[in-house]
């Protein structure tokens, strides 16, 4: 299929380059990146002329450039066509968002996107909100930017993001406790090999993951976590799930405190958070601040 990106940054230009792959066809359109293919949303919405249903996805950094590019897209398509926010929006937004669309009769899908700077060859795991004809349109993109099975209609428009939503929290929480064991095992007084250890457990172990695979190339990149702050920014995922638990009345505090450590990280640096920050960089390209 043929289809827009507008946001060319780490994670659109590699979403891009997937669907490329696949065969489809890709106009993209970011002021800010060379590799732009159109100079405007106007143009973009020209070179898309002609599909039947025009399907834009939108892949920048969520509040006002999302909500921006959404409104102007509303004002460039046609009745028929598709907006698709992968970015990491609130799903209150994109339910709003979805109902002023819906004035214009363009479409609107969320997709709740997971895979970090590594889904151009793994690819991403897409948990999709919206109406069974909206996702049909962009089926064929979802079907080659996720790996098998990892492509999930999970309900209706918010539900996208609001599945995001609770597997970032999760990821906090999962982070954070490696974060804590590391520097168990590291200032350990029996002298014990940290890094050996966390390579042992990558094969077996009940708590072996990607992330702790992740964790061990940290540490082989930089031993100790030399260099590394132990400052790890809350990106507003985890605050908006730990609402959501308050507002459901469903007890999270795992994903709480691993919140909370993010804040703490900010006014005091401990061992812990530099574990964090090096773990956010491997996943998905967030910059790390060196220490002086």
């Amino acid at each position: 299929m043929k289809l827009g990106m507008v946001g060319l940054g780490r994670m659109g230009a590699n979403m891009a380059e997937r669907l490329r792959r696949c065969g489809h066809e890709v106009v993209g359109y970011d002021p800010h990146n060379e590799a732009t293919d159109v100079a405007t949303l106007e143009d973009l919405a020209e070179a898309l002329s002609g599909d039947d249903p025009r399907v834009v996805w939108v892949m920048v950094p969520s509040g006002d450039p999302t909500e921006e590019t959404v409104v102007a897209l509303g004002e460039r398509l046609s009745e028929g066509d598709l907006v698709v926010d992968g970015g990491n929006s609130n799903f209150a937004d994109s339910i709003r968002r979805a109902l002023a669309l819906d004035e214009r009769g363009v479409g609107f899908v969320d997709s709740g996107t997971s895979g970090g700077i590594w889904g151009l060859d793994n690819g991403y795991a897409l948990m999709v909100g919206g109406s069974d004809d909206d996702v049909a349109k962009v089926a064929p993109a979802l079907e080659s930017l996720a790996p098998p099975n990892g492509f999930a209609h999970v309900g209706p428009v918010g539900a996208g993001h609001f599945a995001k939503m609770v597997h970032n929290g999760i990821e906090y929480g999962m982070m954070q406790a490696y974060a804590e064991g590391y520097a168990i095992l590291h200032r350990s007084d029996l002298g014990i090999d940290a890094l050996a250890a966390l390579r042992s457990w990558q094969q077996g172990s009940v708590v072996r993951s990607w992330l702790l695979d992740l964790l061990v190339k940290a540490m082989e990149e930089a031993p100790g976590l030399e260099g590394i702050r132990g400052v790890a920014a809350d990106s507003g995922e985890g605050r908006w799930t730990v609402n959501e638990a308050v507002r459901l009345g469903v007890a999270a505090p795992v994903i709480s405190a691993a919140l909370f450590a993010r804040f703490t990280s900010q006014d005091f640096e401990a061992l812990p958070m530099r574990v964090v920050a090096a773990l956010r960089h491997q996943f998905g390209g967030h910059v790390m601040e060196q220490a002086p």
